[in-house]
């Protein structure tokens, strides 16, 4: 089983956004292995986009995500299996994103994904790597 870190970033929110995959590696050098980017997005898309992006890099081999985002890991393991049951909706208004969470949720549902929340900016290195190319792939590099 893989282990990923994902982050995603957009400045100014809503502004160009970039997102980064960062593959650990058990003594040795961890690295970047997924880096993507929309001109018009948020920090909540981009977010979203790197676990799509995780999940798909790991593919049937599975992984376990660390991420700083409180709130995807909300949508998986509490929000949408409940919105999925109920046609994508939710009562109190349109699900936003909606085109993420399904994807994700798919994703997340149909391979072996463990997911694991970290507290963002404490210094944390892997995901500082992950946040800093995130940055990266906003401002256009690539892999």
């Amino acid at each position: 089983m893989k282990i990923l870190w994902t982050d995603g970033s957009a400045i100014p929110n809503p502004g160009v956004g970039g997102f980064a995959v960062i593959e650990e590696v058990k003594g040795g050098a961890s690295r970047p292995v997924v880096l993507g980017r929309e001109e018009d997005s948020t920090n909540i898309r981009m977010e979203g986009k790197a676990m799509i992006a995780a999940i798909k890099y790991a593919g049937d081999e599975g992984c376990e995500i660390h991420s700083d985002s409180e709130f995807w890991i909300n949508v998986l393991t509490k929000w949408a299996p409940s919105w999925r049951m109920n046609g994508w909706t939710k009562k109190t208004g349109p699900i936003k994103n909606l085109d993420i969470v399904k994807e994700l949720y798919e994703l997340y549902i149909s391979h072996p994904v463990k997911l694991v929340w970290v507290r963002g900016h404490v210094g944390t290195e892997l995901n500082e790597m992950a946040d800093k190319w995130a940055d990266k792939a906003r401002e256009g590099v690539t892999i």
